[in-house]
C-alpha cells in the first residue's frame, strides 16, 4: 500500500477518533439522555465540547477532498515525492488541527490548517 493510501486510512482513523471526542464532550455537557435522543431543541455546545465537534466537521469536510485527491493520484500512477509529502502535510496539519482547536487556540489553528491545505495543493498540482 502506498504512503498515501496508508496515511488516508490514517486520516480515517483520526476522523473516527474525533468523532468520539464530539460525542464525549456533547453528552458531558447535555447529558446521556439528551445526548442519545433525536437532539431537536439541542442546546448550543460551547466549550471545548463545540470546538471538538466544529474541527471533527471541519475535518470531514477536508478529509472528501483529500480522499479524492489521493485515490486520483493512485488511479493514474501519479505517486511520487510531491504527493508523499502532501499527504504527510495534511495528515499531521489535520492531527495537530484536532488538537490546537480543542485547546482553543485560534491564531495556531489558523496556520495549522494551511499547512494542510499546502498539503492538498501539493497533490493537486501533481495531478494536473
Amino acid at each position: 500500500m502506498s504512503l498515501e493510501l496508508k496515511l488516508l486510512v490514517w486520516s480515517v482513523a483520526l476522523a473516527f477518533a474525533q468523532c468520539l471526542v464530539a460525542v464525549i464532550g456533547v453528552t458531558l455537557q447535555v447529558g446521556l439522555p439528551t445526548a442519545v435522543g433525536n437532539r431537536e431543541k439541542m442546546p448550543e455546545i460551547t466549550g471545548w465540547a463545540g470546538r471538538a465537534e466544529r474541527a471533527h466537521r471541519n475535518m470531514l469536510q477536508s478529509l472528501v477532498l483529500f480522499t479524492a485527491l489521493v485515490l486520483a493520484a493512485q488511479v493514474t500512477n501519479k505517486l511520487d515525492a510531491t504527493t508523499a509529502l502532501g499527504a504527510q502535510l495534511f495528515f499531521w496539519a489535520r492531527l495537530a488541527y484536532a488538537a490546537v482547536y480543542v485547546a482553543g487556540l485560534p491564531w495556531i489553528r489558523t496556520l495549522v490548517w494551511l499547512i494542510g491545505v499546502v498539503g492538498l495543493v501539493l497533490i493537486f498540482a501533481r495531478l494536473v
